[in-house]
């Protein structure tokens, strides 16, 4: 590990109080000349530090995210076994795919303090103020069509869900296809690409989560809410983060190995559409009925006003009302 790795390592575990400079020299064996060049390093990348001479040195928190301290003995399997944090992109599902052609891309995490161009489904813009949220797309490639685009667009809702759980002990349920919510606000949200270009088919999974800040009412169709806003304090966002991957990872390997009856019933428990009333447009064409079920290959499964049964494709279809 290198002085900046594990400078950065020893301040974000103080998770209380100050780090005194002599002790921080004496854990490094570099010494204190390269913790000032540590810190120095750090400051460049975009860390803040509070400092005071009589009590040491502290990591600003909520830290800003970081590759290191995203991967450090995350043991995944697949997603998140690398990460690349940037700044600002334009959208961190347009770097994944464009990333997806490198070597050892499979499982490629990128993640983005701002993005210019966030979106959403049906070409809706994502928005997020910088710094203070989660926005990340994983890159799984995908030769053999062994991950349905309607199983991992609720994989991933579900992970999201259980991620926030796991990280913040928020209950959060699940609005079909791609939302998650928290006490009826949107709280996250998912977009999953198929991408179809060389050198082999990949699907990028796009998830924005509002962690310490959720946009304004009137940028927003719906009232949106964030993790902080029910805590009441601020969340550090890489433990988020990390909770996210190790569920998304866990539900990719399911339904990779055809587990769509355990993703379903998961998915379910935390759903309230079933035999509830709500109209829909799929592919411009608007259907109103029932929900029978949610299907991890079908999509939505609806039992319309006219006694029609359809499946609704997560990809074209728009839920207009609900209850």
């Amino acid at each position: 590990m290198t002085d900046v790795g594990e400078v950065l390592e020893l301040l974000y575990d103080r998770r209380e109080g100050f780090f005194p400079l002599d002790e921080l020299a004496s854990a490094m064996e570099s010494g204190r000349t390269g913790v000032d060049a540590a810190i120095e390093q750090l400051r460049r990348r975009g860390h803040q530090f509070e400092t005071m001479p009589a009590h040491g040195i502290r990591l600003v928190r909520p830290a800003r995210l970081d590759a290191h301290l995203i991967e450090r003995g995350l043991g995944v399997a697949r997603v998140g076994r690398s990460v690349i944090c940037f700044d600002e992109v334009d959208s961190t599902n347009d770097v994944g795919r464009d990333s997806a052609g490198q070597e050892g891309a499979d499982g490629l995490v990128v993640t983005a303090e701002f993005q210019r161009r966030g979106r959403g489904r049906q070409g809706r813009q994502w928005l997020s103020e910088a710094g203070k949220n989660a926005m990340l797309s994983a890159v799984l490639l995908d030769s053999a069509g062994a991950l349905p685009h309607e199983g991992l667009t609720i994989a991933a809702g579900l992970a999201v869900a259980e991620g926030i759980e796991d990280g913040c002990g928020l209950e959060c349920h699940l609005k079909w296809p791609n939302d998650v919510l928290l006490e009826g606000a949107k709280v996250a949200g998912v977009l999953v690409e198929r991408e179809t270009a060389d050198p082999e088919p990949c699907m990028v999974v796009g998830i924005g989560v509002n962690v310490n800040a959720a946009p304004a009412a009137d940028k927003v169709d719906h009232p949106a809410t964030s993790l902080a806003e029910s805590l009441g304090h601020d969340v550090e966002r890489i433990d988020l983060v990390r909770a996210l991957l190790r569920r998304l990872d866990r539900w990719v390997a399911i339904l990779t190995g055809g587990g769509f009856q355990d993703l379903h019933t998961a998915w379910i428990s935390r759903c309230g559409m079933v035999n509830q009333r709500i109209r829909v447009v799929c592919a411009g064409q608007p259907s109103e009925g029932r929900v029978l079920d949610v299907s991890p290959l079908d999509g939505l499964i609806l039992c319309c006003d006219d006694g029609r049964r359809i499946h609704l494709p997560a990809a074209s279809t728009t839920v207009v009302s609900s209850p």
